[in-house]
């Protein structure tokens, strides 16, 4: 088993397709099928089924490409480490929420490329759990995830700091002026709410299931920016992290409901795999999100 074929066959997994396998390895398409087949046949089992002009991959190429893609990564993680020691340098995947990678990591990432300029430093949005499948992979190296305990036995982590997180809504809202907000005010209301996958959303999900309040209607984005345009907009009540609306609650454009139900606070935690050899690149990012970020 040639580590050419092992570049193929994640390559393909990922395009399922020959044509853009072989522009992306630099090779011709001819070379892909050969390649494949070649490891097929050392495997015993076909990877892929190829279904008219389909190309999936079979129940054996799913098992297989985690560790084809852990291979890849480990003889990465070798050449560096014998290339460059002790000096942090490589390619560096870190995954982070979008309001964590838009309001606590610009300074961070500023100061890391001063220090230490030989690493690629590479964000990947995220806030679900397939967030744990990409460090699982090896397609993370670490992540930042909003969450108040990682209860996964495979992953290390640091707690960083908690995050407030507030029920925000137009000045002009009729719950903007209660002296109080309680969960059964939100009967009815429209929300504008992060994605089902999100930590602080599943709070409110479960609070509200819990106290048996039905919303009037809950619009889902996939960007915490866009919650905040709505609700600035007086289309809702929205539930986002302080740093993403400090500045409109500044100017008075939002303002945060007297909210007295459950808190909807949120830790954060940076992540990674426990048997991830934590290279030089790896531990300097860690040390200064300690520095930056990490709360008393």
């Amino acid at each position: 088993m040639e580590v050419r074929q092992l570049q193929i066959f994640c390559t393909l997994a990922e395009e399922l397709n020959f044509t853009r396998t072989a522009e992306r390895v630099h090779t011709v398409q001819s070379n892909v099928t050969t390649q494949i087949k070649a490891l097929e046949e050392e495997l015993g089992t076909p990877l892929f089924d190829r279904l008219a002009k389909r190309v999936m991959l079979t129940d054996a190429g799913k098992r297989f490409l985690p560790y084809a893609e852990k291979a890849l990564t480990a003889m990465v993680e070798g050449h560096f480490a014998v290339r460059h020691g002790a000096e942090p340098a490589g390619q560096l995947r870190i995954g982070a929420p979008e309001s964590v990678l838009a309001y606590r990591l610009p300074e961070v990432l500023q100061c890391f490329r001063k220090r230490y300029p030989l690493v690629e430093v590479i964000f990947r949005p995220h806030w679900d759990e397939t967030l744990f499948d990409a460090l699982e992979s090896g397609k993370l190296d670490m992540a930042i995830r909003m969450i108040d305990t990682i209860d996964h036995s495979q992953f290390a982590s640091v707690r960083l700091r908690t995050e407030k997180v507030y029920l925000i809504a137009h000045p002009e809202h009729p719950l903007a002026e209660k002296k109080t907000v309680e969960p059964a005010d939100l009967g009815g209301q429209v929300l504008l709410l992060t994605e089902a996958g999100c930590a602080y959303r599943k709070k409110l999900d479960e609070m509200l299931a819990a106290q048996k309040v039905r919303a009037g209607n809950v619009t889902e984005f996939s960007s915490v920016e866009a919650i905040k345009q709505c609700a600035t907009a007086g289309m809702g009540i929205g539930l986002l992290p302080e740093i993403v609306v400090a500045a409109e609650l500044n100017r008075k454009q939002l303002k945060s409901l007297r909210w007295v139900g459950p808190n909807m606070d949120i830790a954060t935690h940076i992540v990674w795999h426990k048997d991830k050899w934590l290279s030089p690149g790896m531990l300097a990012f860690l040390e200064l999100l300690k520095e930056k970020i990490q709360a008393a």
